[in-house]
């Protein structure tokens, strides 16, 4: 999932601490580098893109990458709707701002649908950086609901949108919201 990188749109708190233009051109400059390393034929990578019109014609994403527009609504609501939109099999969704994530930690989160019905990838924040569904059923009505984002509940609460469900947690990472989680990438 990604936002076009302009500034004042993308990467809004982090923008607070460093300023909106220069958080825009670290998540340009970030996501370039995420998309160039989880390039691998075990996957397909797609790009669910904000906001919808500007994201399906941006030239600042590779154009050999299919797109789709994420939609209105709140987080939940367009991650709900990337779950059900795109056709029957696993489906992880993780947003640009990871940088240390690597083909491995993807790897290891569609292996774990193998025997479980959602995954997730905590942040040490209380969010997470990855989700996905194995969607071998209906995506449930009230997935990613009620959901108290950007705060410590959100991994907890999502998980609640799941009753009944095999749940995995894969590799912590970390994603990046402010300064403070630049400056613990650089120790």
């Amino acid at each position: 999932m990604l936002k076009e990188p302009r500034p004042g749109r993308v990467k809004t708190r982090l923008g607070r601490d460093i300023g909106m233009v220069s958080a825009a051109w670290w998540f340009r400059h970030q996501t370039a580098r995420l998309l160039r390393r989880l390039a691998d034929p075990r996957w397909e990578l797609i790009l669910a893109v904000s906001p919808d019109r500007a994201g399906m014609q941006s030239r600042v994403w590779p154009a050999h990458l299919p797109r789709l527009a994420q939609g209105q609504g709140d987080l939940g609501d367009r991650m709900a709707r990337i779950m059900r939109t795109l056709p029957p099999g696993p489906v992880c969704i993780i947003g640009g701002d990871i940088p240390g994530v690597t083909r491995a930690h993807v790897g290891r989160a569609f292996a774990a649908l193998g025997d479980h019905d959602a995954v997730f990838g905590p942040a040490p924040d209380g969010g997470y950086w990855l989700t996905g569904l194995k969607r071998s059923a209906a995506v449930p009505a009230g997935l990613y609901g009620d959901v108290r984002w950007s705060s410590a509940h959100a991994l907890r609460d999502s998980i609640a949108t799941l009753p009944g469900a095999r749940i995995a947690l894969v590799d912590t990472l970390r994603d990046v919201d402010t300064a403070a989680d630049l400056d613990v990438r650089a120790r």
